[in-house]
């Protein structure tokens, strides 16, 4: 059995530091990196890029609103056109530092609240989908299971990998919690355990306790997390021993 293990990372910017990717980058096999919008700027985007080819990790274009304040967070109201822009403008600056190491963009996941948004609106889900097409037709867009993204891009003959989350919360449908409410990240085996049965039986408990269905193609753990780089630890044993390989979507 194998499954994706995905991370937002590159989101320092200028004097500030976000998460601890050089530790992460060590332990995941897929790296969403911020393009500069909600966070990241070109030094952090090339540092990313080049920690992500010397660990053989797949890379991934992780765009946002132009929210720096609010760091992608906040939800805003934009036309189709312009989120098309704002995707082709984020992916294409990624895809020169890429290319600058010889590498090309495997996927794509957006952030925050623009992720979020484009799991309930098709109309988003289709201004995103088809900016990367116009980019790369081979590109993976990570989605919730039974999003808008899937199913658009279903229809448009877009590769989705459904998204599971590490260290949030999931709801009855199998969706997530965007603000931090997760469960106790203290607990890391406990929270590998719980990473272990969304792979191995598609299942895991909602904050009421209840069971919901869910299918992990990839798992995303955020750098910024704080503990994330022990709960990682603890996921790479619980998977071995479970015998589930890490590999990146795609990859054979």
């Amino acid at each position: 059995m194998k499954v994706d293990l995905n991370c937002d990372m590159g989101e320092s910017f200028g004097l500030y530091k976000m998460g601890n990717d050089e530790e992460m980058i060590k332990y995941i096999s897929s790296a969403n990196i911020a393009c500069g919008y909600h966070a990241g700027d070109p030094q952090v985007m090339r540092k990313t890029v080049q920690m992500a080819k010397e660990y053989g990790v797949a890379i991934g274009a992780h765009p946002g609103f132009p929210d720096q304040m609010g760091f992608g967070r906040r939800y805003m109201t934009c036309t189709p056109d312009e989120i098309r822009d704002y995707i082709l403008y984020q992916v294409g600056a990624l895809r020169e530092f890429a290319s600058s190491y010889q590498l090309e963009l495997a996927h794509c996941k957006p952030h925050g609240a623009l992720y979020m948004m484009a799991m309930d609106d098709e109309k988003i889900a289709r201004a995103i989908l088809e900016a990367l097409v116009g980019v790369s037709k081979e590109m993976i867009v990570f989605a919730l299971q039974n999003s808008a993204v899937e199913h658009v891009g279903q229809q448009m003959g877009v590769q989705v990998a459904r998204e599971v989350y590490a260290d949030r919360e999931h709801t009855e449908e199998g969706s997530i919690v965007l603000t931090r409410t997760g469960p106790n990240i203290q607990d890391y085996e406990a929270m590998a355990a719980r990473v272990v049965r969304m792979v191995k039986e598609g299942i895991v408990l909602t904050p009421d306790g209840e069971e919901a269905q869910v299918h992990a193609e990839t798992i995303c753990i955020h750098a910024d997390t704080p503990g994330a780089v022990e709960l990682t630890r603890h996921i790479h044993e619980a998977f071995r021993v479970a015998g589930i390989t890490i590999e990146p979507i795609g990859r054979s």
